[in-house]
């Protein structure tokens, strides 16, 4: 039978899967969904149309599924969908998407959510994420698969963080993050590669040389960002994780790449 503490108030509605265990204090709204062993500590607050994946732990005066902080936002019935095997830690807030944004805030598996981070309306976020203490995403957010922030680290609405990047603490990123870029400083400049997280990928030092050769003539001086784009395509197009780079690059939208600074 589902553990559930007696002081916990919970709307018949819900859908709790049996082996969920729900803490003392928790309080969880009749559009929630919680499947297989789902664990909420204690003092939760779950709210709006809200599923949570198996396995997924939730800890003290975390707030997930209340209404975006968006004045758009009229009450739609919009959803969150959060995946398996995630720590959401004290005091995480997670809102649903609105209609501007397509209706859906999307956390993938595995993912680690310190103290206090912010996932905001419209998110969309890959697997293996993690978030340090006070980390905070705006409206309409993309980050790609193993992505790092840094604690009080900051991204703008709208911003695209691509796979394997790594985001120091305390900074603000206001454009599009290249996978395996490393971004530092209080208005995020481009401070090279992930050259960690590539040696933990098993790259070889010839390839990782590659990848900087890469990099190094797409923000080079010559020429436009769109031609030297074209460029790196051109020159170095068949290494797997260059073509990764290229196709986050060619599909910018809203803001041009976090670029390193002249």
């Amino acid at each position: 039978m589902t553990q559930i503490h007696p002081t916990a108030v919970i709307d018949p509605k819900a859908e709790i899967d049996p082996s969920c265990s729900i803490g003392p204090f928790c309080v969880i709204g009749a559009n929630v969904t919680l499947h297989k062993n789902v664990t909420l500590k204690a003092h939760v607050i779950m709210d709006g149309h809200t599923s949570v994946g198996e396995n997924t732990t939730i800890f003290p005066f975390a707030s997930i599924g209340g209404a975006p902080q968006d004045l758009k936002y009229k009450g739609e019935p919009s959803q969150l969908i959060i995946g398996k095997n995630n720590m959401i830690r004290e005091y995480v807030t997670m809102n649903p998407g609105t209609e501007d944004g397509g209706m859906k805030t999307v956390v993938g598996n595995n993912c680690l959510f310190m103290m206090s981070a912010h996932i905001a309306h419209d998110c969309h976020l890959g697997d293996h994420i993690v978030m340090a203490n006070h980390a905070t995403l705006a409206g309409h957010v993309t980050v790609g698969d193993h992505v790092w922030f840094g604690g009080l680290s900051a991204v703008l609405q709208y911003v695209r963080i691509g796979s394997y990047a790594v985001i120091g603490g305390m900074a603000g990123v206001e454009n599009d993050v290249i996978p395996f870029g490393r971004v530092k400083g209080e208005r995020g400049s481009l401070a090279g590669l992930n050259l960690i997280r590539m040696e933990r990928l098993g790259l070889e030092k010839s390839q990782i040389k590659t990848l900087q050769r890469a990099y190094n003539q797409l923000f080079g001086d010559e020429g436009t960002m769109d031609g030297r784009i074209e460029a790196v395509a051109e020159d170095f197009g068949d290494d797997p994780y260059i073509a990764q780079i290229i196709e986050f690059a060619r599909s910018k939208d809203k803001y041009p790449l976090c670029s390193p600074k002249k």
